[in-house]
């Protein structure tokens, strides 16, 4: 996340009294935070949910590593952390693709034009053939949701692909967030396309499956530039994706 995302984030909440731009703005500085802080607020807090690891502008908390040991429904901090991974390590050297954090997607909701625009400006989103959009069906300005799902914008084809592990729950939020964005993105005349995907099997796994849609579509546009034509997610790569989460998060020092 970029200096003027930051800005524009803390103007938003402070001009809506939004609890999700607040919350955006604590997880970035609180990926600032080491455990030398002298704050005695920020010391209890450490010590009652300790830091598992801080990489570029995600946070874990142990208390958010924990989701990924049983069946939970995953928070914005997983994703986030992720979507952060794919940025600066997987396809730091792809400049076609742009991941936007879930709590910056849910911000955008409520952004009018000209922080939307400031937004997509310092991440270069015009030239991005690939915009990935993870988002939940929360419809207001307070903290919430119960459904995790993906978009993704493909300016190749003109088209905002939507996949949804839970039918189409997540329609009307998607179709709404691409009302709001494709004219500052330049891409007007797209089109919205419901896909067919991988269900999930249970009621706690749309975040996964999320995360693994978004690797799944990104290897493919990294390889053939267009989203037509996707394979199906097999359902071990979900089955399996938790236990890798838990490995890459100790590998980059994480703790368990």
């Amino acid at each position: 996340m970029l200096p003027n995302d930051r800005k524009i984030l803390r103007q938003h909440a402070r001009q809506n009294q939004s609890q999700t731009a607040r919350r955006t703005v604590q997880r970035v500085n609180a990926g600032r935070l080491n455990s030398n802080n002298n704050s005695s607020g920020s010391h209890k807090m450490s010590k009652a949910d300790p830091i598992s690891l801080s990489f570029h502008d995600s946070c874990l908390r142990m208390s958010d590593v924990q989701l990924l040991h049983g069946p939970r429904w995953l928070n914005d901090q997983i994703l986030s952390f992720y979507y952060e991974y794919l940025s600066h390590v997987k396809y730091k050297n792809n400049k076609d693709l742009y991941f936007i954090a879930p709590e910056v997607t849910q911000c955008m909701k409520y952004m009018d034009d000209s922080e939307l625009e400031m937004v997509f400006e310092d991440h270069d989103a015009a030239n991005k053939q690939f915009i990935f959009f993870a988002l939940n069906d929360n419809g207001n300005t307070e903290a919430g949701g119960t459904h995790w799902s993906l978009m993704v914008l493909s300016r190749p084809e003109k088209t905002f692909f939507h996949f949804d592990s839970y039918g189409n729950n997540n329609t009307g939020p998607s179709m709404e967030l691409m009302a709001k964005v494709k004219d500052l993105l330049g891409v007007r005349q797209a089109k919205f396309r419901p896909m067919r995907c991988l269900q999930q099997a249970n009621g706690y796994d749309c975040g996964i499956h999320v995360i693994c849609m978004t690797d799944h579509i990104a290897d493919y546009v990294n390889r053939y530039e267009v989203i037509e034509g996707l394979p199906t997610l097999h359902i071990d790569t979900v089955k399996a994706k938790r236990a890798e989460l838990l490995k890459l998060i100790i590998s980059l020092g994480g703790k368990d």
